[in-house]
C-alpha cells in the first residue's frame, strides 16, 4: 500500500482488495474493490479521513508511517460500517492522543461495533467546521446515503470532497483517477444499484446539492478518485432522476420450456418493434448485471412458471431483490405458464412487490405448452408495452 498526494498536504491511503469477489456475501466484486481513506496534513494539526477494512490494518499503519506523521490529531469517521471503521482501533492505539470526530449516530455504533469507549470521541454536527491551521473541514452530515450516520466531510480550501461511500465503485484499480470513465461509470453504475439505489430520493437530493458546490476532486471510500467532478455527478443525476429509458428488463426462468417459449416470442415481437429488452435467467443469476439493468429500465416483465401455486423459487428471490431496490420502474407484467395447477401464481408474485409504484399489464398465462391463445395475449402484451414506451 503506497501513498499518493492529491494535492499539497492531502494525501490518499488505498487499499487495493484485487481478490475479493463479494461484499458482504451478497454484492458481487467482479473487477475487486478498494478501501480509501486519507490524511489532510494542516499548517497545525493533522486529521485522518476514515480507516480500512480490518484486514488491512497492517499495510495501512506502515502507509501512515511512511508520512512521517509524529502526532494525529483527529480521525474522522464518515462512516460506521468496519469496511471504513474497521482499523480505527489499531490507530488510536499508535496514535492515543487522536480524538474520533463523529456524529451522534455515527459514534453509537462505533461504540456498539468497536468498543470504542466515551472519552476518544468528539461529537460533531452537520456544516461545523474544524480548523486544522491553513486547512479547514467541514462536515455535512447526509443520512440515508446509504447508513443514518454518512458524512462527508470537505477541505475548504482545496476544494476536495471525501463522499465516504456516496459516488463510489467497486472497482480494484492502480490508477488514482477515474480517467479511464467507461471502466468506472460500469463499475459506478453497478455500485449504485446494489448499494444507493434504495435511497434513491436522498441520493437524488444530495447530488443536486453537490452540483452546485465548489469541489475540484471527489475522494469516495471505494474505487478511484474523480478528478473531473461532473462526470460522477451528471451520473447520479440521471440514475436518481425520475426520468426512465424505454427499456424492458425481463427476469425468467423455465422448467419444461413452455414459458421459455413464452419468452423468446415475446422478446422478438418487443425486438421486431425497435423495443431494448435485456432477458436475464434468474436460476444462476448475476445479481450486479441484474441490479444495474434495473437502474434506469422503465419496465420488468416477470417469467415463471408455477410452482406450488406460486412463482418458482428463484424467480421469488429475483422478486425479493426487485422490491428491497426499489427501482424507478413505471410498468411490470408477468406471464409463465402451469401444469396441474391454475393460474394463480401472478397474484403471489405481485404480492412480493408491494414497493414498486407501478402500473401492471393484464398478465399472460398459459396451461401447457402455449397455445395461439397466449401467443395472441403475448402479442397484446408486446403491444401494450410499445405503447407506454414511446
Amino acid at each position: 500500500m503506497i501513498v499518493r498526494q492529491l494535492k499539497p498536504g492531502v494525501h490518499a491511503l488505498i487499499a487495493i482488495d484485487w481478490d475479493r469477489t463479494l461484499f458482504d456475501e451478497l454484492v458481487p466484486l467482479p473487477e475487486g474493490t478498494t478501501y480509501n481513506a486519507y490524511v489532510v496534513i494542516g499548517s497545525e494539526k493533522t486529521a485522518l479521513i476514515d480507516s480500512v477494512h480490518p484486514s488491512m490494518t497492517e499495510g495501512f499503519l506502515q502507509a501512515l508511517e511512511s508520512l512521517g506523521i509524529a502526532r494525529l490529531d483527529y480521525i474522522v469517521s464518515n462512516h460506521a460500517e468496519p469496511d471504513h471503521s474497521g482499523a480505527i482501533p489499531a490507530v488510536l492505539a499508535r496514535y492515543p492522543e487522536a480524538k474520533v470526530l463523529a456524529n451522534v449516530k455515527c459514534r453509537s455504533l462505533l461504540a456498539g461495533s468497536l468498543g470504542l469507549k466515551p472519552e476518544v470521541f468528539t461529537l460533531i454536527k452537520d456544516q461545523q467546521t474544524v480548523s486544522l491551521g491553513d486547512k479547514t473541514l467541514r462536515f455535512m452530515w447526509v443520512p440515508w446515503v446509504h447508513w443514518p450516520d454518512t458524512t462527508f466531510t470537505y477541505v475548504e480550501e482545496d476544494r476536495i470532497l471525501f463522499s465516504c461511500d456516496f459516488l463510489g465503485a467497486h472497482l480494484a484499480t492502480s490508477d488514482l483517477y477515474a480517467d479511464d470513465e467507461a471502466r468506472v461509470a460500469r463499475a459506478a453504475r453497478m455500485y449504485y444499484a446494489e448499494i444507493m439505489m434504495p435511497y434513491r430520493q436522498h441520493a437524488k437530493k444530495y447530488a443536486d446539492q453537490l452540483s452546485g458546490m465548489a469541489i475540484d476532486l471527489i475522494g469516495p471510500s471505494h474505487g478511484p478518485v474523480y478528478r473531473r467532478p461532473e462526470f460522477i455527478l451528471s451520473l447520479y443525476r440521471a440514475w436518481t432522476g425520475d426520468a426512465a429509458r424505454p427499456e424492458v428488463v425481463l427476469p425468467y426462468l423455465s422448467m419444461y420450456e413452455s414459458t421459455a417459449r413464452m419468452v423468446a416470442y415475446l422478446v422478438d415481437r418487443l425486438m421486431e418493434k425497435g423495443v431494448s429488452v435485456r432477458p436475464f435467467n434468474v436460476v444462476d443469476l448475476d445479481s450486479g448485471r441484474f441490479a444495474a439493468a434495473l437502474v434506469e429500465a422503465s419496465t420488468i416483465i416477470f417469467a415463471s412458471p408455477t410452482v406450488l401455486d406460486g412463482p418458482h423459487p428463484s424467480m421469488a428471490a429475483a422478486a425479493y431483490l426487485v422490491n428491497a431496490l426499489k427501482p424507478k420502474t413505471r410498468y411490470c407484467g408477468i406471464i409463465g405458464s402451469y401444469g396441474w395447477g391454475n393460474d394463480a401464481m401472478q397474484v403471489s408474485l405481485t404480492q412480493l412487490l408491494p414497493n414498486l409504484a407501478v402500473e401492471w399489464f393484464e398478465p399472460v398465462m398459459a396451461g401447457g405448452v402455449p397455445k395461439q391463445e397466449a401467443l395472441a395475449a403475448l402479442d397484446r402484451l408486446a403491444d401494450d408495452i410499445v405503447e407506454v414506451n414511446t
